[in-house]
C-alpha cells in the first residue's frame, strides 16, 4: 500500500486526505473546500484512482482578489492498492469531504496440499 500513501503525501497543503482500511475496503477522505458533484470527477482506470476537482471563487459584491492561497483545481492520480476492487467503488461527497469507498478482494482460503513420498 505504499503506493498510495506515497501520492497522498504529495498532494498539495491546501489538501487534506486521510486513508483508510478494513477487512473488506479502503476508505479514502479528502477536503476539498468548495468543490461540489458537480465540480468533481472521480474515475478508476488499470488500478489507479484519477480525482480532478475545481472549486468556483466566489463572487464577493465589492472586494476582489489581491492574493489566493487556496489551489482553484486539484488533478492527482493515485495508485491502487493490489487488493482493490476498482469497479465496485463509490464516491460521495458533502460539504467539500469527498470519500471513495474501494472494497477489497477477499482473502483466499488456504488449502493445506498433503506432500507424499514419490
Amino acid at each position: 500500500m505504499s503506493g498510495i500513501t506515497s501520492a497522498l503525501r504529495s498532494l498539495p497543503d491546501a489538501v487534506f486526505a486521510d486513508l483508510l482500511e478494513s477487512d473488506d475496503a479502503y476508505l479514502l477522505v479528502l477536503d476539498l473546500p468548495g468543490v461540489t458533484e458537480d465540480t468533481l470527477d472521480v474515475t478508476v482506470a488499470t488500478g489507479r484512482l484519477h480525482v480532478e476537482a475545481h472549486r468556483d471563487k466566489p463572487d464577493v459584491a465589492g472586494y476582489r482578489f489581491v492574493e489566493e492561497h487556496r489551489d482553484a483545481f486539484l488533478d492527482v492520480d493515485l495508485p491502487l492498492p493490489p487488493d482493490a476492487v476498482a469497479e465496485d467503488a463509490t464516491a460521495t461527497i458533502e460539504q467539500g469531504v469527498l470519500e471513495v469507498t474501494i472494497p477489497r478482494e477477499p482473502e483466499a482460503e488456504v488449502t493445506e496440499i498433503e506432500v507424499g513420498d514419490a
